[in-house]
Formats: C-alpha cells, sequence, structure tokens
C-alpha cells in the first residue's frame, strides 16, 4: 500500500486548520548507519508549514533514506536523532500513528477495487461512517481532478491518472506531511511535465499542507520547490530556494547537479584590474544561456565553435576558447536569435561580470 496515514479531516482548502498550528517539520542531528556505511550524517532540518520542499541528489546519497526516517521505517544498528512534526515529538512513534501520507514511486493500487475503493481504503481501515467516507473520497477525487471517475478500475486509467488515485488515497485524511518518493519517475517525459504541474497547483490549492518530495531530477526540483536540499553523501550540499541554488551555488557540485555550468578560472572570466582577476582557490561559475556569441574581436574572449547541437528551439554551443584551449565552454542560444553558428567559425563571447559568481572547487 502505498498511503500512510492516520486521523480523519477535511479535504476543505479554505477551511482554517483546526489542529497543529505550528505545523512543520524538525530534524535534529539524525545519523543512520547500516553496518560501517553511514547513510546520514548529524542531519538537521526545519521544513516550514506549507512549504513544498524537494530533496535532491545522487543515488546513495540519503535522501530516501531520510524521507523514511520522516515516516518511521528506518530500523538501523546506528540511528539517532529527533524528530518533530507538527509539534509533536514522533522521534520513537510507530508509522501508523504518525498521520503522513505517503506517495511511492509505485502508485500501488488494488486493481480488484474501483478508483472509489482504492481511495477509500485507508477510511475505512479506520471505522469510519459510510457517509462520511464517501464526503471525503468525492472531496479528494475532486481535488485531484477525478471527480467523475470513482466507478472506473485502475486497468482502465493512464499512468497519470493512477498517480493522481494514488494521491488522492494518500490526502483523504489529509495529513500533516505529505511525502512523494520519486511520484513521477514511472511517467514519460511529456507526461511528466504535465503532472509535475498538476502537483504545483495541487500545493496552490492545499497551502496550509507541508509537502516533502525526494527525486533526482532537477527540473522536478526547479518547478516544483519552495525550497530544494540538495544532498551529497549523507550530508546537505545546499539548501535554498531553487533559483539560489541555481544563481549562487555554493560549489562545483551544486552548480553542475542543477544544470549545465562552465566553470573556468577568474582571470578569464574577470578583467585585469577586477580584484577576482587574481583569485586561486576559487573557480568562476557562468551558466552556458548567460553567455552570448558576438562576432569575433566585439568582445574580449575570442575561441573557435568546435560543434553545434540543435535541440528544437535552442541550440547548445560547445566553443573552445583560446585562453582555454583544453576545455570547451558552453553557450546556450535560442534558434531564434541570429544567424545559425557554424562548426570552425571564429567568434567573440560577451557576458556580464554580475553573471558569474566565484565558488568552491
Amino acid at each position: 500500500m502505498n498511503t500512510l496515514t492516520l486521523a480523519p479531516a477535511t479535504l476543505d482548502a479554505a477551511a482554517p486548520a483546526q489542529r497543529h498550528e505550528s505545523g512543520g517539520v524538525r530534524i535534529e542531528n539524525l545519523s543512520v548507519r547500516f553496518g560501517a556505511r553511514t547513510v546520514l550524517d548529524d542531519l538537521s532540518l526545519t521544513i516550514e508549514r506549507g512549504e513544498l520542499l524537494t530533496v535532491l541528489g545522487r543515488s546513495g546519497c540519503g535522501k530516501t533514506t531520510l524521507l523514511r526516517f520522516i515516516a518511521g521505517f528506518v530500523q538501523a544498528d546506528g540511528l539517532a536523532g529527533r524528530l518533530t512534526i507538527a509539534g509533536r515529538d514522533l522521534t520513537h512513534v510507530p508509522p501508523f500513528k504518525r498521520n503522513l501520507g505517503l506517495l511511492f514511486q509505485s502508485y500501488a493500487l488494488f486493481p480488484h477495487l474501483s478508483v472509489f475503493d482504492n481511495v477509500a481504503f485507508g477510511l475505512r481501515a479506520r471505522r469510519l461512517k459510510a457517509g462520511e467516507i464517501a464526503r471525503r473520497v468525492a472531496d479528494a477525487l475532486k481535488l485531484v481532478q477525478l471527480g467523475d471517475a470513482g466507478h472506473v478500475m485502475p486497468a482502465q486509467l493512464s499512468g497519470g491518472m493512477q498517480q493522481r488515485v494514488a494521491l488522492a488515497r494518500a490526502l483523504v485524511i489529509e495529513p500533516d506531511v505529505l511525502l512523494l518518493d520519486e511520484p513521477l519517475s514511472a511517467l514519460d517525459a511529456n507526461l511528466r511535465a504535465s503532472v509535475r504541474s498538476e502537483l504545483k497547483a495541487l500545493h496552490e490549492r492545499l497551502p496550509n499542507l507541508t509537502i516533502v518530495c525526494v527525486t533526482h531530477d532537477q527540473d522536478d526540483a526547479l518547478v516544483l520547490s519552495d525550497r530544494t536540499l540538495l544532498m551529497r553523501d549523507g550530508r546537505i550540499a545546499q539548501l535554498g530556494t531553487p533559483r539560489e541554488l541555481y544563481d549562487n551555488p555554493k560549489d562545483a557540485f551544486v552548480a553542475r547537479y542543477l544544470g549545465a555550468a562552465n566553470l573556468l578560472p577568474p582571470s578569464v572570466m574577470y578583467p585585469v584590474g577586477d580584484a577576482r582577476h587574481a583569485v586561486r582557490d576559487r573557480v568562476a561559475c557562468i551558466r552556458p544561456e548567460c553567455l552570448s556569441i558576438v562576432p569575433l574581436g566585439a568582445a574580449r574572449l575570442h575561441g573557435t565553435i568546435a560543434s553545434v547541437e540543435w535541440y528544437g528551439a535552442a541550440l547548445s554551443v560547445s566553443i573552445m576558447l583560446d585562453a582555454m584551449p583544453d576545455a570547451p565552454v558552453l553557450v546556450t542560444m535560442q534558434r531564434a536569435h541570429g544567424p545559425m553558428p557554424e562548426k570552425g567559425a571564429r567568434v567573440s563571447l560577451r557576458h556580464e561580470v554580475d553573471d558569474v559568481v566565484l565558488i568552491d572547487e
């Protein structure tokens, strides 16, 4: 089953919250060790009530273990830390008493039950009256835009619609926190973008619901998040808004994870006379879309176009700078802007100094 839920509540987004006004999630000094392997290392984190936090990182970085700890599923020989949700210390509370909604990669719908019965399953397990169950299920299905699908069987639904049924099942008791574990990974690219937009719209309709979404996809983080937590080797690499991580990455790992990034010596990107020109222990980071190709001699950086890749509306151009003949610089440009660049052409690159940020290697 892909839902972990408990106490009854209403799905009326317009109604003021009646319980746990403090809301949110607080994790203090969390460490998880399996044998000799440390999965999470002294991690502390506060998630505000109503916030949508995406947890991003490579496989094995600890992001799923973090989600499972919040859900109450982690059993390890080395486990330390404290968990508070909606003002309650839940560190030692079993999963079924935490009032959480959990949506896995696999939607795990019961194939022999209708959409209505799938969504009603958790409420029936809690022995609510039939009229109350019917009202809540109807509200939940309406919330995910499946108000007329209660009689349909899961096999008759598309992947995106099945995901919405699973989401309704997680939301039907209005949990304190909704935990999403790679909720879009099973969808193709077009459907993924559509469902991502639906999740964002759903969060806007339920502004008091705290959501923690684990993903490995940078687009999920950039589109969905109020804040993004990027993890590396069981630690927080950087925490902030998507724009903060993208525009002001802490180091080269963050810069590269959030998208294409050119990492160059400061002496290349800053002119002589700028104090940053002589910095030795850091690198200059500039995103490919912040560089412009101009005629040779029209800017300070010169080079030769090594390759041109077409992605429909955009072009990715690789340029070998005279000042850096061993490492290509990437430039992203819209196809409609200017003449099509040609491989082998000599060009110059223009950029604004304010678009360059010094970061740790």
